[in-house]
């Protein structure tokens, strides 16, 4: 079962109040309806065709007929088609589906917008499943003007949507984690919530382990690439035999680098203070390897 039937199956079970209903049903039949002398909703969930024959039999007191056929081009799902053909005009003109958008009143209040959320996602929703693949919500709707009112509705609640044409089709889309997060509490899909951010706190969790311990190679590779740096100057010296030209302290410096040539600055420092009893910082290392690169160079030349 793909994550958006999980998300769909349980909002199908939300009770709600009969203006909420309207505004579900709204949205429902606006997407996925066919309108003609009668009313024609098909959906291939047999819980969302449930939850659209009870939402009409509440709403307007109708028991609406449900055909169930097998999937076109050998698909083994079936398809649920609810005709509605008793009072269209009535449903038409109370679900306000003569226009591309609808009336304000039946998005009026918060209450109102989760449902007409809820018939959007369950009509022409899809959401990835986060263990699987990227974050992405979106909608696919049939015209720019009513892709337009959707995403200005979800961004009402800083959801970040975006509108994308796709053929003949327009997409509405949100791609942050957090924000699709959002928008299943919104629709009051919470055990679907609950599995999201769980897959979203664990993803993050792994992201950040991976680049501190990108990071970390980085570091270490860096230090490897110094050391090397500072022992080719220090055999350089050598070369000729001039080693004993340096200060002792720059000296002591070369001889524990050669006994230590994977360590840091600092590290380095540190046991060099303690097995000599000199304190000795990163930046007093880093004027003495200055020193040896200087003399290096001038052989070099």
């Amino acid at each position: 079962m793909s994550f958006t039937t999980t998300v769909k199956n349980e909002i199908c079970k939300i009770e709600s109040k009969k203006i909420e209903n309207i505004t579900e049903l709204s949205a429902i039949i606006r997407n996925i309806g066919i309108i003609d002398s009668d009313i024609k909703v098909q959906t291939e969930n047999a819980a969302v065709a449930r939850r659209i024959y009870t939402l009409l039999k509440d709403t307007f007191n109708i028991s609406p007929k449900i055909v169930v056929r097998r999937g076109y081009n050998f698909n083994k799902n079936y398809i649920y088609i609810i005709i509605i053909d008793s009072k269209v005009d009535n449903i038409i003109e109370n679900l306000e589906l003569k226009n591309i958008v609808p009336k304000e009143y039946l998005y009026s209040d918060d209450d109102l917008i989760r449902a007409y959320f809820r018939g959007l996602f369950l009509s022409v929703g899809s959401i990835n499943d986060p263990k699987k693949s990227r974050y992405h919500l979106e909608f696919m709707v049939s015209s720019k003007t009513y892709a337009t009112f959707v995403s200005e509705l979800l961004n009402k609640f800083d959801l970040n949507s975006k509108v994308l044409k796709r053929e003949n089709r327009y997409m509405v889309y949100v791609k942050e984690a957090e924000k699709i997060g959002d928008f299943l509490r919104l629709i009051q899909a919470m055990n679907a919530l609950f599995y999201f951010e769980d897959i979203r706190i664990y993803r993050d969790h792994k992201n950040m382990t991976n680049r501190l311990n990108n990071c970390e190679q980085a570091n270490v590779d860096k230090i490897i690439d110094s050391a090397n740096k500072q022992i080719k100057d220090i055999e350089k010296i050598e070369s000729i035999n001039a080693l004993d030209l340096l200060d002792d302290k720059t000296k002591e410096a070369a001889i524990y680098r050669k006994k230590y040539p994977e360590v840091s600055l600092a590290e380095l420092g540190e046991i060099i203070s303690i097995e000599t009893g000199n304190k000795i910082t990163k930046s007093g290392l880093y004027h003495r390897f200055k020193k040896i690169k200087d003399m290096a160079d001038r052989i070099k030349e």
